[in-house]
């Protein structure tokens, strides 16, 4: 899918300059700072697309460049995932982390889009093919994306079936990623995202853990991860909704929040653990709750609150959102 196109771009200027201020260094890094203050190709990606969201192209430009150069020091043309500021080297795992790598590919596609960049376009579709060559797998008879190039793969204590993060399931990449790649049924891979959540809605949670195992028809938590549902996760509503799924799917997300947000569960019991509760992940809660009734978000959820990278990241890209396609969840008449 190709975002709708506005008069005006749905993040405002000041918004992103907040973002830019809060997170991003004059060097293109964007900081995850609730995490030791970490860069990682995922806030690097997120970067990315909110910059081309935001029609900013020396914002985008800068974090490309911080990106190409740090974390693209892999053979096959991926990111090293994980970038310490106190360490030496700074790269500390060059293990890719897949859905960083979705993320900047689709943010190069959007800027391919936005500025007619070929050189963009030609860096996303070498990406595109490398993922879909080294990161599809068969999990349960289905085709799936494993979360790295090491680690996933399966052993004896998952019978053989890779390990998986539902969140790592962008939706809205993945019709792109399909035109790109004539190799690879990224429609599929779609229908493989949706099936986890189907399992995942008569376990006693309702909805899937962090990390997980599809196997017999069924799905559980991986063995040796935490067994719940918790920060990975609430990307899930929101990837659903901006990319236009059916809604029936954010009920069971819908189920387990409140007024308060959504909140860690825990799988075994499908119980309440603790709160996550910043802006940004009350505005997914916020969301879907207009998605369900109609009803418009809280006023204090309208605007960026950069409490943390996280969730400003995930509370810009649902106010994009909801400003390009629900406008009424926002007390706004649609624009074009």
């Amino acid at each position: 899918m190709t975002v709708p196109a506005c008069a005006a771009p749905a993040i405002t200027p000041e918004e992103w300059q907040s973002y830019l201020d809060a997170f991003v260094s004059p060097e293109g890094r964007v900081i995850d700072t609730a995490n030791g203050n970490i860069s990682h190709s995922e806030s690097q990606g997120y970067g990315l697309v909110l910059a081309a969201l935001a029609e900013d192209r020396s914002g985008f430009e800068r974090i490309l460049n911080f990106t190409k150069t740090e974390l693209m020091i892999r053979d096959d043309g991926l990111a090293a995932w994980r970038w310490e500021p106190d360490a030496d080297p700074h790269v500390t795992d060059t293990n890719n982390a897949t859905d960083g790598d979705m993320l900047i590919a689709y943010g190069l596609l959007l800027a391919s889009d936005l500025w007619g960049e070929t050189t963009f376009f030609t860096e996303a579709a070498a990406m595109v093919a490398t993922m879909g060559r080294n990161l599809l797998v068969s999990a349960d008879g289905l085709p799936a994306i494993l979360p790295g190039t090491e680690g996933f793969a399966g052993n004896d204590a998952t019978a053989g079936q890779p390990i998986l993060n539902p969140s790592y399931w962008i939706f809205e990449t993945l019709p792109r990623f399909d035109s790109l790649d004539p190799v690879i049924d990224w429609n599929a891979v779609t229908e493989t995202g949706l099936e986890l959540l189907r399992r995942a809605s008569t376990t006693p949670a309702g909805i899937p853990g962090d990390w997980v195992v599809m196997a017999g028809g069924a799905i559980g938590p991986a063995p040796d991860f935490p067994a719940e549902f918790g920060y990975n996760g609430i990307r899930i509503p929101l990837y659903l909704m901006r990319a236009g799924l059916d809604p029936a799917f954010l009920e069971p997300f819908r189920a387990k929040a409140s007024s308060a947000g959504l909140f860690k569960i825990d799988l075994a019991t499908g119980n309440a653990m603790e709160p996550i509760d910043e802006p940004g992940y009350r505005l997914i809660q916020a969301g879907m709750e207009c998605v369900a009734t109609g009803q418009p978000v809280p006023e204090e959820l309208r605007t960026l609150q950069t409490t943390s990278y996280y969730a400003a990241t995930l509370q810009l890209l649902m106010l994009d959102h909801l400003r390009r396609q629900r406008p009424n969840c926002l007390g706004l008449e649609a624009q074009s």
